[in-house]
């Protein structure tokens, strides 16, 4: 009787085919994105922050290893755009006469953003202080009615005092309660 795993695969047809099969997926993802980009001619486009060179250059074969990938040069890219051509022949003051003008704008900018936050934060302010003296106002006035409060308090205690005196003049007696 022959010992049986349960662990593995049961024929070695089985182990070839799914070696085959993940062999064939290695290869696609491999090959695959240069031979997409090698057919659409995107392969430039994709590297590059400039637009895809017009030229006639002969095709490469599909499976060698692009130029691009092993020593990539913007050097003839944007030979043929007149936009870029422009920029490049600029003189050194005049770039850095535009770049002073972009960092003064800049400069404004912020500038402008910096006095509307001051102003917010001037009616902020302004609104906090008006509220400070309503409510200070207020404290006033409760500490007024206190200060009325207490000297009418103590006018009633001298009036209490005196009534109080007059009764035990009269003969009243106190008789106070406890309550249990």
């Amino acid at each position: 009787m022959a010992y049986q795993s349960h662990h593995g695969f049961r024929s070695p047809i089985a182990l070839r085919l799914v070696l085959f099969l993940v062999g064939v997926c290695l290869v696609c993802y491999i090959v695959g994105p240069r031979l997409y980009w090698h057919l659409t001619g995107n392969f430039a486009a994709s590297r590059a922050s400039c637009a895809q060179c017009i030229c006639d250059c002969p095709l490469e074969p599909i499976f060698s290893m692009p130029a691009e990938l092993v020593n990539y040069s913007l050097a003839d890219c944007g030979k043929h755009d007149p936009e870029l051509n422009e920029e490049m022949e600029k003189e050194i003051i005049d770039l850095l006469s535009e770049e002073l003008i972009l960092l003064k704008n800049v400069s404004h900018d912020n500038l402008l953003h910096t006095k509307a936050s001051i102003l917010e934060a001037r009616k902020t302010s302004s609104q906090y202080q008006k509220e400070a003296e309503k409510c200070n106002t207020g404290v006033e006035t409760c500490e007024e009615a206190r200060e009325k409060a207490e000297a009418a308090l103590i006018a009633e205690r001298k009036l209490s005092e005196l009534w109080e005196t007059r009764a035990r003049v009269q003969g009243w007696k106190e008789q106070r309660r406890s309550y249990l």
